[in-house]
C-alpha cells in the first residue's frame, strides 16, 4: 500500500495535477495525466515550431514532461530562423 501511495504522490507532482487537486482517484489520475501530457506535447510541438526549436524534440519532451516541458518552452526566448 505505501509503495501506491508514492506513486500517486510522485505522479500527482511529475504532471501538475496534484496541484489542482489532491483527491483524485488513482486510475482518474492516470488518465487524466495522460490526455493532458498528449495535449502538452501538442502544445510543445506549436510552440516550438512558432519560435524556432526543433518540433520532433519537443514533441516528446511535452509528451514525456508535459506541462514542465511546456512552462520551459514559453520561457525560451524565440530563435531567429536562419534565411536560406
Amino acid at each position: 500500500m505505501t509503495d501506491t501511495v508514492n506513486i500517486e504522490v510522485f505522479l500527482g507532482y511529475f504532471t501538475g495535477l496534484r496541484l489542482v487537486s489532491d483527491t483524485l482517484p488513482f486510475p482518474v489520475l492516470v488518465g487524466t495525466a495522460l490526455l493532458v501530457h498528449c495535449l502538452d506535447s501538442l502544445l510543445c510541438r506549436l510552440f516550438a515550431r512558432n519560435n524556432g526549436y526543433p518540433q520532433n524534440l519537443w514533441t516528446i519532451l511535452g509528451l514525456v514532461f508535459g506541462v514542465w516541458a511546456l512552462t520551459v518552452l514559453m520561457l525560451l526566448p524565440k530563435r531567429r530562423r536562419a534565411c536560406g
